[in-house]
C-alpha cells in the first residue's frame, strides 16, 4: 500500500519511538529482576521485616518493563507491516499504560514520604540485626549496597566502627564528612528523579499514541479504492 508523505513521517517517528520504549522497558525489567534476584540485593528480602510493599514495587517494575517491550514489539510489527490490527492493539495498550503511568506517578507523589520511611525502617532493621547476629553475610551485602547508593555509612557516619568496612572508601579526613545513613535516607528527595523519569516516558508514550492513530488512519486511507484512483490520476498527470 502506498502511504502519503505525512503517513510515512509518522511511520518513521513511530519506529524510532518504539525502539526507545523497548530499550527503556528492557532496562526497567532488568533493574527489577536485578534488585529481586541479584546476590548484592537478594539478602534484603531475607531480613526479618515486612517486605510486602517492596516486593510489590519490584514486581511492578518487572511487569511494567515487560509490558513496554510487548508494546514496542507490536508497534514495530504494525509499523513495518502497516497492519491496522496490530496498530489497534498498540493504541489500546498505550492508552492503558498511559493511564497506569499517570496513576502510578500520582500515587508515588503521594506516597514518596512513606517510601522514604519504609526504606529508613528497612535499613535500620538490617543494621541492628547485622550487629546482633555478629555479621550476617547477606545483610553485609545489603548494607554495602545501601552505603554506596546513598554515599553514607552506618548510624553515626564514616567512622562507625561496626560497619566501617562496608562503607564507601574514603581518606582519613574525608571519612569525617561521610553522613550517617538514617539521616541521608530521611533527607533524600525521592519525588524528583521518579517524576522526571515518568514524565519522559509518558511523553514518549503520548507521541507513540498520536503517531499510531494517524498512521492507522493513513493506512485506512491508502487502502480505500477512491484514494488509490486519486493517487494514480495524480501520478499520471505529473508524468
Amino acid at each position: 500500500m502506498a502511504l502519503d508523505g505525512r503517513s510515512q513521517l509518522y511511520k518513521c517517528i513511530l519506529f524510532v519511538i518504539n525502539i526507545v520504549l523497548g530499550l527503556i522497558g528492557f532496562a526497567i525489567m532488568v533493574l527489577g529482576m536485578w534488585v529481586r534476584f541479584s546476590a548484592q540485593t537478594s539478602g534484603f528480602f531475607s531480613v526479618d521485616l515486612n517486605t510486602t510493599s517492596i516486593v510489590t514495587v519490584v514486581t511492578l517494575l518487572i511487569v511494567l518493563g515487560l509490558l513496554m517491550m510487548v508494546i514496542s514489539a507490536f508497534g514495530n510489527y504494525g509499523t513495518c507491516k502497516e497492519s491496522k490490527g496490530a496498530l489497534t492493539v498498540v493504541i489500546m495498550l498505550l492508552g492503558f499504560q498511559l493511564i497506569f503511568a499517570i496513576a502510578a506517578g500520582t500515587l508515588a507523589t503521594m506516597k514518596s514520604e512513606e517510601a522514604g520511611e519504609l526504606l529508613l525502617h528497612a535499613y535500620t532493621t538490617t543494621y541492628v540485626q547485622y550487629v546482633a547476629k555478629g555479621g550476617d553475610p547477606s545483610m553485609a551485602i545489603m548494607l554495602h549496597f545501601v552505603h554506596n547508593m546513598f554515599g553514607c555509612c552506618g548510624s553515626v557516619g564514616g567512622l562507625d566502627p561496626l560497619v566501617k568496612q562496608m562503607c564507601p572508601k574514603k581518606g582519613f579526613l574525608e571519612s569525617f564528612t561521610v553522613p550517617s545513613c538514617p539521616g541521608q535516607i530521611a533527607t533524600t528527595n525521592y519525588k524528583g528523579p521518579f517524576i522526571g523519569g515518568l514524565f519522559g516516558i509518558s511523553v514518549l508514550m503520548i507521541l507513540a499514541l498520536i503517531c499510531s492513530i494517524y498512521l492507522r488512519k493513513g493506512i485506512s486511507s491508502s487502502s480505500d479504492p477512491s484514494y488509490n484512483i486519486t493517487v494514480s490520476t495524480t501520478v499520471q498527470a505529473n508524468l
